[in-house]
Parts: structure tokens; sequence; C-alpha cells
């Protein structure tokens, strides 16, 4: 588990993914109206540690935990920290069944463009059931699949094969490319190493043709 203080009231963790066998990440924002965790993962290594820091947090904090999707592979979690916190579970609407099938009753479905607690934004990435957030606060891009972490400490795009028949390379990057309007600082990334600086420079090399 690694845990890391992005800015006052966001931070991203890290948890070992027993089925892909890797680090996976996860986001905490401190938001006015309680906190929203997206793509959670409870980390088997730190598990006790982990869940106690949480729950100073989310007391401290106060107001309703909000637990946020990208996509339906990353429900992870969502479910063990929704029973432990209550809370409202949030997915795009076209990946709504199947966030349900891991994780249980999507209490707020949303489109893409719609905005989410904490001012946080979803848009769309070509993919259906994905969607990355935009946290304009902190200038900073979540992403589940379709971007990860490059070696070269950029970033790349997701395997041909993870996306839709027929979307291919140039299709995402298409999708993505109104992405390259916002002002961004960070792009943190559930598989890699996120972006920390610069974030806008790196997304507009990896969606150059």
């Amino acid at each position: 588990m690694r845990v890391q203080e992005i800015e006052a009231g966001l931070w991203r963790w890290t948890g070992w993914h027993e089925e892909w066998n890797a680090e996976v990440g996860s986001v905490y924002l401190e938001t006015a109206d309680g906190v929203c965790l997206i793509d959670p993962i409870v980390p088997p290594e730190d598990e006790e540690r982990f869940l106690r820091a949480l729950d100073r947090d989310v007391q401290r904090q106060g107001g309703t935990v909000h637990v946020l999707v990208t996509v339906f592979w990353h429900a992870r979690h969502a479910r063990r920290l929704l029973d432990r916190y209550g809370g409202r579970l949030w997915a795009v609407s076209r990946g709504r069944a199947a966030v349900a099938r891991r994780a249980g009753e999507v209490t707020d479905p949303f489109r893409p463009g719609d905005e989410l607690p904490g001012g946080i934004r979803a848009l769309a990435t070509g993919r259906g059931t994905e969607v990355v957030f935009v946290l304009p606060e902190q200038r900073t891009l979540v992403a589940g699949d379709v971007l990860l972490g490059a070696e070269d400490g950029g970033l790349r795009l997701c395997p041909v094969s993870w996306l839709p028949v027929g979307l291919g390379h140039d299709g995402l990057r298409a999708a993505l490319r109104p992405l390259l309007e916002l002002e961004l600082e960070r792009v943190l990334v559930s598989h890699g190493e996120p972006v920390l600086a610069d974030g806008g420079l790196a997304l507009s090399r990896t969606l150059e043709p």
C-alpha cells in the first residue's frame, strides 16, 4: 500500500489487486458535503491500518460518503465501503447494470457531462460504460482504464483489446481530445504511476495522432 497526499483534501492510494496481480490506484477527495472515493480498493496487504485511517478521515470530515466508479471493472470494494459508512454509489448510466452486479444498487446513475458531488464532472471516453472524472478545483483528471501510466513517466492509451470492436486507438484519441481544452495539472491513473505535474502536456502528447 502506498498513500500519497496530492494536495490538501486530495489523496491517492494503491492496493494490491489479486486478479490483476499488480498495484492499482484509488482516489480520496474531501468535499463540502463529505468524502468522494473513486474506484476504491481496500489494500489486502495492510487492510486494518487502511480502514482505521479511513474511519478517522470519514468521521472528521463528516457528511456523505460518495463512491464514484469510472468503469464497472473498478467497482472493487465499493460495496464493502458503502456497507461500512453508508452513502451513495455513482455510475455512468450505460454501465449501471454491470456495476450493480459487482457492488449492489447504484443509487445515482449519471450521464457524461453531469456534475457530481464536489463539483466533479464526468466526461465521455468513447467507451460507453466508462467515464473519466475531472476535479476542476484541483485541476486533476482521474482515469480508469482508457489512460494508463507510461514507463517514461507520462501516459499511454490502453491496449486496443480493451476497447469496443471498431473503436481503436484513433477513435479513442478523438473521443478524449475534448480533454485537451481543460487546464490540467495532474492525471491520476489507476494502472501505473500518476502524472503529478504538466498533466495537460502529458495528455496532449498521448493524444497526438
